[in-house]
């Protein structure tokens, strides 16, 4: 089980990790969050332990999701769990998918995430517009455009970097050695 452990921690590919803005501050800096989807937790789970291996269970109103995976050297099921929290936008979709995908955290699936740094950005003047006191991102910022860089040694993060729409370098973490690239949406 150790072993399983070890493949499911493996830092994921850049190209599974998406970036967006949490926030902007009047100054122009944007707060960027770096995270990963459930499906990037279904796709670790198939491709490491086989689709058959694991099973996902919601309880409590999907508040809560047990994440179990076959053990076949103690021949049941080992379970893991956490408690999610809901969406602004799908409550019910939201509350779920957060519970599982905080349910493969504890099994080690994105935890390098939680290592990653704080992201700002300065924004161009074109890409914000501060209305009263609320602050915007216009259209021109494209950040799902952006291509994002990673490096990792012995599973943390060493490296992390962006380009955006116009491969303009606008954040840069640590020294970058060798690149692994992140697919532009």
């Amino acid at each position: 089980m150790s072993e399983l452990f070890k493949k499911l921690s493996e830092p994921l590919s850049i190209s599974d990790i998406d970036f967006r803005v949490q926030s902007i501050n009047k100054g122009g800096y944007a707060t960027i969050l770096a995270y990963k989807n459930a499906r990037v937790d279904m796709n670790r789970l198939d491709e490491v332990v086989g689709a058959l291996n694991w099973k996902r269970e919601h309880v409590r109103d999907n508040q809560n999701c047990i994440v179990s995976i076959w053990c076949e050297e103690k021949k049941q099921w080992v379970s893991k769990e956490d408690t999610g929290a809901e969406s602004f936008t799908e409550k019910e979709k939201g509350l779920a998918s957060d519970s599982f995908k905080r349910a493969c955290f504890n099994w080690g699936i994105g935890r390098e995430l939680y290592d990653y740094p704080f992201i700002q950005v300065k924004l161009n003047s074109n890409e914000f517009e501060v209305d009263g006191n609320r602050v915007k991102q216009t259209w021109d910022f494209k950040l799902k455009e952006w291509i994002w860089y990673a490096e990792f040694t012995d599973g943390k993060l060493t490296y992390l970097g962006a380009k955006d729409n116009h491969s303009k370098v606008r954040y840069q973490y640590g020294k970058l050695k060798s690149k692994q690239v992140k697919k532009s949406a």
